[in-house]
């Protein structure tokens, strides 16, 4: 299922390109997960490494990756990142990184590695809008929006509209039932058909 939320029409690699492209330069992909955007950025970038905590995950990432010879996945956390000093030209942290209040380590570390005129990228739900927003302000009523939070810390905000879509009904309930405590779960079940939905998100991007 890492169908979930995939911006199938490129419309979040098309927006970070406008703000900096990572062609021909070095990348890191902050809590990679299995690595399902790794080959998609190593296609053009000079090199990307994967940063990843969850050893079985990181176990997918370097099998998904063994055959790109410009990629590299290493165990390791946001707030203390396994590379080099001014080593980054840009940095991607796709629903990895989205706590507000409390990841400030982890933004120090950008501060450490990031090379002067890279950019960095953090993307986030929107709960103010779509509906999948309504279901996430229903099912976390006392989560905040963290464009507040953002903003303090120096990064602009670029809002999009994408679709959570998924292969199958199936594969749609399973994350729901996953992502939601039962009641919230049942009730989105319930009210919406089919295997996608309309899905809001943040753009973060920063500029070093």
């Amino acid at each position: 299922m890492e169908n979930l939320a995939v911006d199938r029409a490129g419309f979040i690699e098309e927006a970070m390109r406008s703000h900096g492209d990572w062609a021909g330069r070095d990348l890191l992909d902050i809590g990679c997960g299995t690595g399902f955007h790794l080959p998609r950025f190593a296609s053009t970038a000079r090199s990307v490494t994967g940063v990843e905590p969850h050893p079985p995950l990181v176990t997918l990432a370097q099998r998904r990756t063994r055959r790109l010879a410009n990629v590299s996945v290493s165990e390791g956390a946001a707030q203390s990142l396994p590379v080099p000093d001014a080593s980054v030209d840009i940095a991607h942290a796709r629903w990895a990184y989205f706590f507000g209040e409390g990841c400030e380590p982890g933004l120090r570390e950008l501060d450490r590695v990031m090379r002067r005129g890279g950019t960095a990228y953090v993307i986030d739900n929107d709960s103010t809008r779509s509906t999948f927003g309504t279901w996430f302000r229903r099912g976390y009523p006392k989560v905040e929006h963290p464009a507040p939070f953002w903003s303090r810390h120096g990064w602009s905000r670029h809002p999009l509209d994408i679709t959570w879509e998924f292969d199958s009904r199936e594969d749609f309930e399973s994350v729901i039932l996953i992502e939601f405590d039962a009641k919230t779960a049942r009730w989105i079940l319930e009210g919406h058909e089919g295997q996608s939905v309309d899905y809001a998100i943040d753009l973060y991007y920063k500029t070093f």
